[in-house]
């Protein structure tokens, strides 16, 4: 299956009065067609940074993006032109942001916010626009739709807020969706039914998703690949049914033990002690050594990379940690 995003070590850093902040240390992932990747961490690891920056999102200065290469059906989108990038967001490449509440203009109508991407990008009329603006509110499950159109942001609830977010980003077809933690600050009913709602639009446009999200009892619902972040990085990637029966990671194990199981068993939760790690900090050694049980002088001189473990087939299954849990034993030798 083609890629539709494919990123290569990327990094971001933010200069600030109290120094630099290394929010991003060297992230890669792919994504395929039709595919969804759910990205989840603690908050701070760097999962929200690592998209904006795909899309030039975060501000320059103080951001900046010293390394890297996000490849957009083959075109890098960290060095592409400004206005080349304009037209990909929001026509190519969709996004949701996390905060319904702030995502929308609140001085402009609903009609107006979905309207004007379709006629950026696609050419239409105003006519046209507002009939497609009309259908993607009814695609997103909201009544009247047409009626409601004139209405502006605070007229809506948060639930139909994110359902409007998610007609806009949806509005011109794009390959790629990103969702940043589109449920958040929704009740749990409004959740069940926006995490419905993009399943379902999936299936109907086959678009790529990545799902970036704290939450991993939704993750494990919702993702067909799993990418874990913890300090700037990614430390664990596998299948989303892999990861779940195997994590391999520390960090991995400790945010699965945290969530309470459904299945009737009953297990202690897990509290993963310490403090998240310095971020005003470049890492030159693992960043979860700090707070790891099974941490060992390796683990404090020197920074793991992505590899295979060797159980599971080559690229299914990474890992950053010089300890073998299962083996308990060193990984790799020097």
């Amino acid at each position: 299956m083609q890629s539709v995003l494919e990123v290569n070590n990327l990094k971001t850093r933010f200069k600030t009065q109290d120094g630099t902040v290394f929010a991003v240390n060297g992230v890669s992932f792919n994504i395929d067609e039709g595919e969804m990747l759910g990205v989840v961490g603690e908050s701070g690891s760097g999962k929200s940074v690592t998209m904006m920056s795909l899309l030039k999102l975060i501000p320059m200065p103080p951001g900046e993006i010293p390394a890297g290469e996000a490849l957009y059906e083959g075109r890098d989108l960290i060095q592409m032109p400004p206005e080349e990038l304009r037209q990909l967001r929001g026509h190519h490449i969709g996004f949701i942001f996390q905060d319904p509440m702030t995502s929308l203009n609140p001085v402009l109508t609903v009609g107006h916010q979905i309207m004007e991407p379709l006629r950026t990008h696609l050419g239409m009329t105003k006519q046209e626009a507002q009939v497609r603006a009309a259908e993607l509110l009814e695609l997103v499950g909201i009544p009247m739709a047409a009626a409601r159109l004139k209405d502006y942001p605070h007229q809506f609830s948060g639930g139909m807020r994110q359902r409007v977010v998610i007609a806009i980003a949806l509005g011109c077809n794009p390959k790629l969706l990103i969702a940043d933690e589109p449920t958040t600050a929704l009740d749990v009913t409004i959740q069940a039914q926006i995490i419905d709602l993009i399943k379902r639009l999936q299936k109907e446009f086959g678009m790529a998703i990545v799902w970036i999200s704290h939450d991993l009892g939704v993750v494990a619902g919702l993702a067909d690949r799993v990418a874990v972040m913890y300090g700037g990085l990614i430390v664990e990637k596998a299948d989303v049914k892999e990861l779940y029966a195997n994590p391999q990671h520390p960090y991995t194990r400790g945010l699965l033990g945290s969530l309470p199981r459904l299945d009737g068993k009953s297990e202690k939760l897990v509290n993963i002690k310490g403090q998240p790690p310095n971020l005003r900090q470049e890492p030159s050694s693992c960043p979860f050594a700090p707070r790891c049980d099974w941490a060992f002088d390796r683990c404090h001189q020197e920074n793991p990379i992505l590899e295979s473990v060797k159980s599971a087939k080559a690229g299914m299954h990474e890992v950053a940690c010089w300890w073998d849990i299962d083996a308990e034993k060193p990984r790799y030798e020097k």
